[in-house]
């Protein structure tokens, strides 16, 4: 069919079969036509195997399609099926599968639709869903070299922030400890139907081959991360003693050994400080 890529043609659709948008669900659709074939160029779509999460009412996916090798589209809401059935008309490469992204089991699907081939995810993500659905991709470890995601501003800025600035937090390590995250460009509220509040940003997430920095306890330094910032205006000690169950004394005593202040903060601290810091308190910890 037509592009589908303006405000015309996805009112059209909407009228044509009584869809209604989605608080619930984030559902903000993409009506520039300039910004899908940059995700999917950027994103490393061609001649790859691609998983899309929310594809909305396929406008992506067709950029996604021309370009990859096969596409797997995860779509949450029901209501939309009939939509994609003739906006992805014609597409023998697309497979849409209707559930829950962050519920089903995506080791299980990769190997079903790609067999042992890697993959890149593509995906225009609802808002209230970016850290649990990126962190839950990274977290697997599944067959994926990269995660290029459209995310709100604010959120692109903390997840691809510098360790060790003031822009960071817990989520930006853990991103950091999986990959290797950039801002690719900005989106403008004005490209979405209905428009959302805020401007977005598209960012790539290259995942690395071996997590780092290794740390002995990777749950203890996760641990340890979301201790650290659950107080970020605090000195480190506190919310670390806090949320280890250790005495701060300890606590001092670690940071002392690694050369750190005792009155250094969470965004202060770089990824492999924090992993050298989990193992200097390793073993003083308990559940």
């Amino acid at each position: 069919m037509e592009n589908i890529a303006s405000a015309k043609a996805v009112k059209e659709l909407c009228e044509r079969y009584g869809f209604a948008f989605s608080k619930s669900l984030g559902q903000n659709f993409l009506i520039n036509p300039s910004v899908c074939p940059r995700i999917a160029e950027l994103g490393g779509a061609e001649g790859a195997n691609v998983l899309e999460i929310g594809p909305g009412f396929g406008v992506l996916t067709r950029e996604l399609a021309r370009r990859a090798r096969r596409v797997l589209a995860i779509e949450i809401d029901q209501a939309v099926l009939p939509v994609l059935d003739e906006t992805l008309a014609g597409l023998d490469n697309v497979r849409v599968l209707h559930g829950d992204a962050l519920k089903l089991d995506l080791a299980q699907l990769l190997r079903e639709e790609f067999g042992d081939a890697p993959a890149v995810v593509c995906a225009n993500l609802p808002y209230y869903v970016t850290s649990p659905m990126i962190m839950s991709l990274l977290e697997q470890r599944l067959p994926i070299e990269a995660v290029t995601v459209m995310v709100q501003k604010e959120a692109a800025l903390r997840l691809c922030a510098q360790m060790g600035t003031r822009a960071c937090g817990a989520v930006t390590a853990a991103v950091r400890y999986y990959s290797e995250p950039r801002i690719l460009f900005q989106v403008s509220r004005g490209s979405f139907l209905p428009p959302p509040k805020v401007d977005s940003c598209v960012i790539r997430l290259d995942l690395r081959k071996e997590p780092g920095p290794q740390a002995a306890d990777e749950a203890l330094l996760f641990r340890l991360i979301r201790a650290a910032f659950s107080q970020r205006r605090k000195t480190l000690a506190n919310p670390v003693s806090t949320g280890l169950s250790l005495p701060k004394e300890t606590v001092l005593a670690a940071l002392s050994d690694l050369g750190l202040s005792s009155s250094a903060r969470a965004e202060e601290l770089t990824l492999a400080q924090f992993a050298a810091l989990s193992d200097r308190l390793g073993g003083q910890t308990h559940e």
